[in-house]
């Protein structure tokens, strides 16, 4: 396997010679379909998963149904959960679905424990690329504790819009994305389609003042 792949992630390309050596020939390149199921709850993680292309969502399921998105995992990137988990010898307590197709190299736990132990370079790249994460994810609980879902709705349809004027996603895909309930994010949606900002159609989000959600966005 070529080891080109090392020098996509900024933190392992001064990795000496012998430890990319090791870590490109005992490595393996997966990949996997949109909607599978990377890892879920009860599983133990035999690999840190650096992705290479596509999107991998992260999520936790309650009792009661109610789905809340951790985080993303996008290219170039590493699962902080998958980290934690190696880390801590402990089995997965939320779930990774491959939003798109993707391509990851699997460093498996022998590996990882190793070079953790004895490669300064990569032991520096995991524990920047996990406290990166963390503050993520405390970010995602200050939003759901204290945000206020009018502009937090606003800045996820914004961010999801990109430069197009559509969304295409269900009220429940959103308020698993924000940590609500879609009952709360369906109530918000037609206030911003009273006000003219948005068209609400089946599985589909028209932005019809895009000045207006940004400025909601950005209070």
């Amino acid at each position: 396997m070529s080891g080109n792949w090392i020098d996509r992630f900024e933190g392992l390309r001064q990795l000496p010679a012998d430890i990319r050596a090791q870590l490109v020939g005992r490595s393996a390149i997966i990949r996997a379909e949109a909607g599978a199921k990377i890892f879920g709850p009860g599983r133990s993680p035999d690999n840190l998963l650096l992705l290479l292309d596509g999107t991998v969502r992260v999520f936790q399921t309650s009792e009661s149904g109610r789905e809340i998105v951790l985080y993303r995992v996008e290219a170039g990137q590493s699962c902080v959960l998958t980290t934690a988990c190696m880390l801590a010898h402990e089995d997965y307590s939320a779930e990774g679905i491959a939003e798109t197709a993707v391509e990851a190299v699997a460093i498996p736990r022998a590996v990882f424990d190793d070079l953790v132990a004895r490669a300064p370079v990569f032991r520096q790249f995991v524990f920047m690329a996990y406290s990166k994460r963390i503050t993520d994810l405390f970010r995602v609980i200050d939003d759901v504790a204290f945000g206020r879902i009018d502009v937090r709705l606003a800045q996820r349809l914004v961010a999801r819009a990109g430069g197009a004027e559509e969304v295409r996603a269900t009220h429940q895909q959103l308020a698993a994305e924000l940590g609500s309930v879609r009952e709360v994010i369906s109530r918000q949606l037609q206030e911003f389609q009273r006000r003219g900002w948005i068209a609400l159609s089946r599985g589909e989000i028209r932005i019809t003042d895009r000045a207006a959600l940004e400025a909601t966005a950005s209070a």
